[in-house]
């Protein structure tokens, strides 16, 4: 899956932009501030909805304008699909898939699966639980396919339960009900997750030591509740508890991606630079294990590439990307440091553009012409 064309209209300073990436690398240069990470923005949020810059949408809509258009045409493996989204000032969405309307966020990002590495990726390890546990359901979500209703499923019941929590007095045939569904699809995405660990684990460990050599690396995945009980006797266990503070305290939405050296958490241990290392292999052998059991690919965005990792790393972070010879968008300030990661591989079909005051032009390069 590669995008072949790219249009955006009245994002941030990006006024009126046409593109025709290369189906495998794209190095997008510029000063800070002209508008390079923009074009990164443009193609996550037609994918997810959103930025990964910010959550809210009226930022990204061009001052003084109404609303903004992101449009593509991704290529699938037997056809051509275009996909197009507007977010108006007022809140409006309007998504379209194949010429159709739809009014899922989850149906865009099945078309465009997408990884991102960006400053906020390297907090990965340091962040909350829920930011792991986001980054592991993105594999969980693509490879099994009785993951998304199921995750719905478990928050529509906590919501019903939580609120019943709350009451003064509780009706216990109803929270009986809900109870008996929150382990049911619970259970569900316990065995997705494990699944796709078991997957993932393999692959990690393997990138890492080939780009790092680190003592004792575990990872290791906690499933949210007490793992020597069933759910429903941690329900019944907890429910006092739970009733003091309104809210359900274990389950799936509780669960975490430990990442631990020599037994201590890597975020306690590692320096920055190798916690960007250990960041970097999470996010490569994501796209790996997706291109193993989906046989498709995802594509990858690099936010200022040379400012995250030295010159060594950064080859190596080249090279796996090279190896899954995926879509990249990648931007960095300079034009020739970027060129310099790529010059050894021609058959990256490297384009290159620059972005002046909101302006994105093609520049011809050698590694283009071959």
């Amino acid at each position: 899956m590669t995008l072949s064309r790219l249009d955006i209209q009245s994002l941030r300073n990006l006024e009126r932009v046409k593109l025709s990436p290369s189906p495998r690398t794209n190095l997008i240069y510029g000063e800070n501030g002209s508008g390079k990470t923009s074009v990164l923005e443009a193609v996550h949020t037609l994918a997810l909805g959103r930025s990964f810059r910010s959550h809210k949408h009226k930022p990204l809509i061009q001052w003084e304008k109404d609303q903004f258009v992101v449009f593509a045409e991704i290529e699938m493996a037997d056809r051509s699909v275009p996909v197009g989204l507007r977010r108006a000032r007022n809140g409006e969405v309007a998504l379209k898939v194949d010429g159709r309307p739809v009014s899922s966020l989850a149906e865009l990002a099945s078309v465009m699966p997408l990884q991102i590495i960006d400053a906020h990726t390297f907090m990965l390890l340091e962040g909350s639980p829920k930011v792991r546990r986001q980054f592991m359901d993105w594999l969980v979500f693509h490879v099994e396919h009785s993951f998304f209703p199921a995750w719905k499923g478990v928050q529509r019941c906590l919501k019903q339960r939580n609120s019943l929590l709350r009451r003064d007095r509780i009706d216990f045939d109803e929270l009986r009900l809900w109870d008996r569904e929150l382990c049911q699809l619970s259970q569900r995405i316990h065995e997705n997750r494990t699944t796709c660990v078991e997957l993932f684990e393999p692959v990690f460990l393997a990138l890492l030591d080939d780009f790092i050599k680190l003592p004792d690396v575990t990872l290791s995945y906690q499933r949210g509740w007490d793992k020597n009980k069933p759910y429903d006797q941690v329900l019944a266990d907890n429910f006092e508890r739970d009733r003091q503070i309104g809210y359900t305290q274990s389950g799936s939405h509780r669960a975490d991606l430990r990442i631990q050296v020599q037994g201590q958490p890597a975020a306690d241990v590692l320096s920055r630079g190798q916690q960007k290392l250990v960041v970097c292999a999470l996010k490569i052998a994501q796209g790996v294990v997706f291109n193993r059991q989906t046989q498709g690919r995802c594509i990858y965005l690099v936010d200022d590439l040379p400012a995250e990792l030295d010159i060594s790393h950064r080859a190596k972070l080249v090279e796996w990307l090279d190896t899954l010879e995926t879509q990249v968008f990648i931007t960095g300030v300079e034009m020739q440091p970027l060129l310099a990661d790529w010059k050894d591989r021609p058959a990256a079909v490297t384009k290159v553009f620059h972005v002046e005051q909101g302006r994105v032009v093609e520049e011809p390069t050698s590694a283009s012409s071959q």
